[in-house]
């Protein structure tokens, strides 16, 4: 499971924990399954009302990919580029094609077959820029739906509780006040629940979503740029050194920490001018 989701998923549950045992005389106020259903069954049924069945239908899949601790195997890509590039440098095209058989990225199979079949470099920079963009797109529209279910629960909460509001106005006239704020603490709580789950689940959901495609982003380019280089016959180790820059972690790339009593790092002291000598002095005989 990726770590930060565990930590996530931990203190939220810590946090309905401690709400519900130290912040409420009755912590069973909390529970109430009808509610629950306006907000999950309302903004379930406006989702699919909104999206195709397919897209739907792949939110179970995105929410395991947001638990899982899915991998980027970044340095595997960048020895296997540079190897098959030191092959390609050879001018040995079976070799490369037993090694193409063994790399494991689709992205960067697909940018080597193109070089090996001698297609110009701007051919094979369109293509894959074509499937960068693809995926971006296609991502993007995945963490938007995330977005648009953390604004349609809300809003069915607000429906629950006019629900609640309206069987509390039917008996009003009673004057029982235990009975009218009983169904006030229930039409209250499918607010609590909408608001709950667009911030706890669904939009952190989507955030999580649109990081991933930026880390998949970055690997797909540091591909793409291997593939450039690969076409234009540069040095291996050249290749090795410009990749790995891709995915280096920096604190920060113009400013490296105080140092030298406060001045930025790698600026020069200016050395003192020259005083001029007073009018009319000289050296003394």
């Amino acid at each position: 499971m990726n770590p930060s989701t565990l930590i996530g998923m931990v203190a939220s549950v810590l946090l309905l924990v401690v709400v519900m045992i130290f912040a409420a005389e009755d912590p069973l106020l909390f529970i109430d399954l009808p509610g629950l259903g306006i907000v999950l069954v309302g903004t379930m049924a406006a989702t699919f009302m909104s999206y195709p069945l397919k897209e739907v239908l792949r939110v179970f899949k995105l929410i395991k990919t947001v638990i899982r601790n899915e991998q980027l195997y970044t340095q595997k890509d960048i020895e296997e580029l540079v190897d098959v590039s030191r092959l390609w440098i050879r001018d040995d095209p079976v070799a490369v094609e037993k090694a193409l058989q063994r790399v494991t990225n689709p992205f960067l199979r697909t940018g080597v077959q193109l070089v090996i079949e001698r297609t110009p470099e701007e051919d094979i920079l369109d293509l894959l820029q074509w499937r960068i963009a693809r995926l971006r797109a296609k991502e993007a529209a995945e963490a938007q739906l995330f977005r648009v279910m953390a604004s349609y629960a809300p809003a069915f909460g607000m429906i629950g509780t006019l629900v609640g509001l309206v069987n509390m106005m039917d008996i009003l006239g009673t004057g029982d006040m235990v009975v009218i704020g009983g169904h006030l603490a229930v039409a209250l709580m499918t607010t609590f629940y909408g608001i709950l789950l667009a911030n706890l689940v669904f939009k952190p959901v989507a955030v999580k979503l649109e990081r991933r495609t930026e880390q998949r982003v970055v690997l797909m380019n540091m591909v793409m740029q291997g593939i450039a280089m690969m076409t234009a016959k540069r040095s291996p180790s050249l290749m090795r050194e410009t990749l790995k820059s891709f995915v280096a972690h920096y604190e920060d790339e113009i400013f490296d920490g105080p140092q030298d009593n406060g001045r930025r790092p790698g600026l020069l002291r200016r050395a003192p001018a020259a005083k001029k000598p007073a009018a009319g002095a000289g050296p003394r005989p």
